[in-house]
């Protein structure tokens, strides 16, 4: 390709070179407002893809979501407030049905070498997103048929009944009913904002595909190469809309799934940021005269999914026998080594309506045995617990944890078989509903209770992240209460008794909710915990 592009370069005119000169040179003095700063992220694993719409990890959005592309809302740094993005600002109609977005203006599109825009953003780009995802007949949609997981399990494709570009900077959504998380939901990564024109030029190369491999998008950093397992390359944004949010020239993504050698990088300086350090290196992290290691407490949870679709597992004292054999506190103390604290709730406590008045069940064998036998169960019976491949925030050691619970359900007959797999199929087969048990957890997306409730336990999520697979009508009305209403004594009333439903059915067993630790050089300027589970470079420097 380059020799091409210099055979061609040789045979243009010499204007026609000044004009390329000129070109170069206003693009330079354009890169030159970035500070000539490279900043090495050890992080945890691969990314899925790089089209936010389609996945729900942070190893995912952070490759993606955070420094290709921006989305009509958006949430402030370190925080779940949502701030105005590619919408300056938005109306609500006085029934709460209807949405209606005040464009940005000026606003470019990424240049890359696949691609090359030719107009700015406008509503064009936000009719494509979302209709993508909301209309299975839509000419995208067709050529490249992927799920939409986030969109589908809060619902969305069912409550949007229509989005309409009333002029090039200004769209309208309508929605069937009252939704009161809706402009936290559209903060969130699936919703980030593509172009329609580079949709358009995919489809006409038939390459729809590559929206997944080659992202285009308006944020901080233009997506420069990929090597599976080893790297992410990206440019700092010389025409980001908000300049002075890029201060990294260079930005690259060290994939380093071993916990111990992202440490090791990280105290050599050959990353300057690192993911989920294992519980016992942080005396070590905090013991280096280099390092920062912060830490608050993590709006997350780790916890073990019965999948009540299974034989045994449908009944409901097969679940709390289950859970009541689980020595959780001998957990904590050996996975989380007493970063984390119990969880008994299907949501952690810092997220408002939770109802702190829930108790969980106590660790008593003797009591497990005797549910079991009158579940029909007196010598017990067999059953495959996942255990995830990667260490994530709500469970730093998902093998040892499962050991642990596989030696606890011993005692009371249950013979559980340890099974993994690499972590995009571990998702696949688990969506699909292959496993019994699962060692899986959930980290806030939008500060909302629906998030947990309705995203986790819901009808709607059970083909997603509902791995549960958990459909019960009194728990989903109280769900849909919530929803509907702005009310926050309302809704809090509607989450408190759906949380009390969740207690008598347990279709999973809370573990433990983290404390987070985010470790990096102290050469880094201005990094933050994101308390919803993924890092940002936007505004992030270096000395």
């Amino acid at each position: 390709m380059k020799k091409n592009g210099l055979l061609r370069a040789a045979r243009i005119s010499m204007l026609a070179g000044a004009v390329v000169t000129a070109s170069l040179f206003a693009a330079n003095a354009a890169n030159a407002a970035i500070p000539n700063k490279t900043l090495v992220y050890c992080s945890e694993g691969s990314p899925s893809g790089f089209d936010p719409a389609q996945y729900t990890t942070g190893v995912d959005f952070t490759a993606n979501t955070f420094t290709v592309y921006n989305r009509l809302v958006e949430f402030e740094r370190g925080g779940t407030k949502v701030e105005p993005g590619l919408a300056e600002k938005w109306d609500v109609s006085a029934d709460g049905l209807t949405y209606t977005f005040h464009l940005r203006h000026g606003v470019k599109f990424q240049t890359t070498s696949f691609f090359k825009p030719t107009r700015e953003f406008n509503a064009d780009d936000v009719l494509f997103t979302f209709n993508r995802m909301l209309d299975p007949n839509q000419p995208f949609r067709k050529a490249y048929p992927v799920a939409f997981p986030y969109f589908t399990d809060m619902g969305l494709d069912k409550l949007i009944t229509k989005i309409e570009k009333v002029d090039p900077y200004t769209v309208k959504f309508t929605l069937k009913e009252v939704n009161a998380p809706f402009i936290q939901n559209l903060a969130m990564e699936y919703a980030s904002i593509l172009s329609a024109e580079y949709g358009d030029k995919l489809l006409k190369d038939n390459k729809a595909a590559d929206i997944n491999q080659f992202p285009v998008g308006t944020g901080p950093f233009i997506f420069r190469s990929y090597t599976k397992d080893a790297t992410i390359r990206f440019d700092g944004n010389p025409d980001y809309w908000k300049p002075n949010d890029v201060k990294l020239s260079k930005l690259i993504f060290s994939i380093t799934p071993d916990a111990a050698v992202r440490v090791q990088k990280l105290k050599n300086n050959e990353c300057q940021v690192m993911s989920y350090p294992r519980p016992g290196d942080i005396a070590t992290l905090k013991a280096s005269p280099n390092i920062d290691t912060p830490s608050q407490a993590g709006f997350n949870e780790g916890y073990v999914a019965y999948n009540v679709t299974k034989k045994n597992l449908d009944n409901v004292d097969v679940r709390r026998a289950l859970d009541m054999a689980i020595n959780k506190k001998a957990i904590i103390e050996s996975v989380y080594q007493g970063a984390g604290q119990a969880a008994v709730a299907p949501m952690p406590p810092t997220q408002w309506s939770y109802d702190k008045s829930l108790k969980g069940n106590p660790y008593d064998t003797a009591k497990a045995k005797e549910l079991l036998t009158k579940a029909g169960f007196p010598n017990g019976f067999e059953l495959t617990l996942w255990a995830m491949p990667v260490q994530r925030p709500y469970n730093p050691n998902a093998r040892l944890m499962a050991e642990m619970i596989q030696a606890d359900w011993a005692k009371i007959g249950v013979k559980a078989t340890i099974v993994s797999y690499e972590w995009g199929e571990y998702l696949k087969r688990a969506h699909a509903g292959e496993h019994d048990a699962m060692l899986i957890g959930w980290t806030g997306d939008n500060g909302d209770p629906d998030n947990w409730l309705g995203t986790l336990l819901g009808c709607d999520a059970v083909k997603g992240s509902n791995f549960s697979k958990f459909c019960y009508k009194p728990f989903e009305e109280q769900v849909s209460k919530g929803r509907v209403t702005n009310d926050i004594a309302q809704r809090t009333k509607a989450y408190t008794q759906a949380q009390q439903i969740f207690a008598q059915q347990l279709p999973f067993s809370p573990i433990a909710h983290s404390t987070v630790y985010q470790p990096a050089s102290k050469k880094v300027i201005d990094i933050k915990i994101e308390p919803l589970g993924y890092l940002r470079f936007d505004g992030v420097g270096m000395q």
